[in-house]
């Protein structure tokens, strides 16, 4: 995940996308838009882009493994790739760090919300709850079912630099709340499993597809 920063001050708080395309590259591209407004969300360290092309790799891997099995369900596997909401419009958009979406008719596509099966943050220790939390309503209020984290080791010298793998499915229906007591937000992710090396020898879900992953895949 991003390291969320106060906005520069030049900035304004509402921008559209043209708007957006005018600002320099290393500004632009430390920003998103949600519903017009801007977030600031500075990238990580350096650990943080090594640790999502390796999940990225990983996870591409298993696709192609799907793909050549049951031809009828493609799927493509990028990083910092852009989201947009909405089937029109390029104003209210997220950049995961990594995704996995429906292959696409034509090359250079926008991807939006409803192409995307699965979106994954890295979050290093200088991550905080609240963009945490923030991220997490801003891709389930875009209906996408699938969202891991992965949480980095905050210790450097540890043989292995992540330290839990959490995998979240969207619920759109929470039951058991008192009556007349309803969720700030209406569909959330609810925690499907988790692994950690302290505990299991790599990452095995069978949904959304099979993806079976060791940890010695993943090592810098």
């Amino acid at each position: 995940m991003s390291v969320w920063r106060p906005k520069p001050p030049n900035l304004p708080e509402v921008m559209t996308w043209e708007e957006l395309e005018q600002l320099p590259d290393e500004i632009a591209g430390e920003i998103e838009l949600w519903e017009g407004r801007v977030v600031w969300a500075q990238r990580g360290p350096a650990e943080h882009q090594d640790y999502s092309a390796q999940l990225r790799n990983a996870l591409h891997r298993r696709a192609r493994q799907l793909i050549a099995t049951r031809p009828d369900q493609c799927w493509q596997v990028s990083t910092g790739t852009n989201i947009f909401f909405g089937r029109t419009g390029k104003s209210d958009f997220v950049t995961p760090d990594f995704l996995i979406y429906r292959c696409l008719p034509d090359r250079y596509q926008d991807i939006r919300g409803d192409d995307v099966l699965l979106v994954g943050e890295v979050l290093s220790p200088i991550n905080c709850h609240g963009d945490r939390e923030a991220k997490m309503a801003k891709y389930a209020a875009g209906g996408i079912q699938w969202y891991w984290e992965v949480d980095l080791s905050p210790e450097p010298s540890r043989v292995h630099g992540i330290e839990m793998v959490r995998a979240y499915g969207l619920a759109s229906e929470l039951d058991g709340l008192p009556e007349g007591v309803h969720p700030l937000h209406p569909a959330n992710y609810v925690l499907i499993n988790e692994w950690s090396p302290k505990n299991a020898p790599g990452i095995h879900i069978e949904l959304p597809f099979l993806i079976d992953i060791s940890w010695q895949e993943l090592e810098l």
